[in-house]
């Protein structure tokens, strides 16, 4: 049975759906079958893998609010052990229309469970929000990676986060867990972003990962192109720490490849 993990910040431009595309893409290239959910209106998952959001008539969105089956939304990438559930701007009205379903934070865990047997993990990139897509996402996940930006700031609704984090365990989903928080947008040339790793290691030490994610111009890029940086660029800095990643996610899960 697949490991879904979430991959969740409040807060906007901290590499989220960066590193759902690349984390997924490197789960694939070790040959883990591995599915990405795009759950963020913006559909920057989605178009970030070479699909047009436009194009795009069986989603996440249909599979949660119209009870489609997911197997009939999920589109193949060429990478051998990718797939996606993709998204598109529809999405924004799903937090209006759940408001009134019963068990409305658990229709993303309905969907997902048809598919999760198939998969060896499942990625989830959620919306820069702590609303109810992002909710059902958590609430349908294992676990939940926190990407955090090496900059000022960088704290800032981390805590409002891990509370949530806390409630959902509480009242919706006991088993999730954090997998970990990821350091992003790194800049070993600034004193403030080595600041930041050290203050993150020292107040979430055992959370950290190892890993940590640079700037990095192809991994900026490779999105223009809708592919991962992998493939676009496997010998950049940033495809050989995304790799890295997710040698570390292998391990953590007793997987190691």
């Amino acid at each position: 049975m697949g490991k879904i993990i979430a991959i969740a910040n409040q807060k906007g431009g901290v590499g989220k759906t960066t590193s759902a595309i690349n984390l997924a893409a490197s789960l694939a290239v070790l040959e883990c079958k591995t599915l990405l959910v795009d759950a963020d209106p913006q559909a920057n998952s989605t178009s970030g893998l070479g699909l047009n959001p436009k194009d795009i008539s069986q989603g996440i969105y249909e599979c949660m609010v119209d009870g489609v089956d997911p197997k009939d939304a999920i589109v193949k990438n060429d990478l051998k052990f990718l797939d996606v559930l993709p998204s598109h701007i529809d999405l924004v009205g799903a937090e209006v229309e759940m408001v009134n379903i019963e068990r409305r934070e658990e229709k993303m865990r309905d969907a997902l469970g048809k598919v999760k047997d198939d998969y060896d993990f499942i990625i989830i990139d959620c919306s820069p929000s702590l609303g109810l897509i992002t909710i059902n996402a958590l609430t349908a996940a294992d676990s939940v990676i926190i990407p955090v930006q090496c900059e000022y700031f960088a704290l800032e609704g981390l805590g409002k986060l891990l509370n949530t984090i806390k409630i959902i365990q509480t009242r919706l989903n006991p088993r999730l867990e954090i997998e970990g928080i990821l350091l992003t947008l790194y800049d070993s040339r600034t004193s403030l972003g080595n600041q930041v790793v050290e203050e993150v290691r020292t107040h979430f030490s055992k959370m950290t990962f190892k890993t940590i994610i640079p700037r990095n111009v192809k991994l900026s890029e490779s999105p223009s192109f809708g592919l991962p940086v992998i493939v676009h660029d496997a010998e950049s800095k940033g495809a050989i720490s995304y790799l890295n990643l997710a040698h570390e996610v292998l391990d953590k899960n007793g997987m190691s490849k």
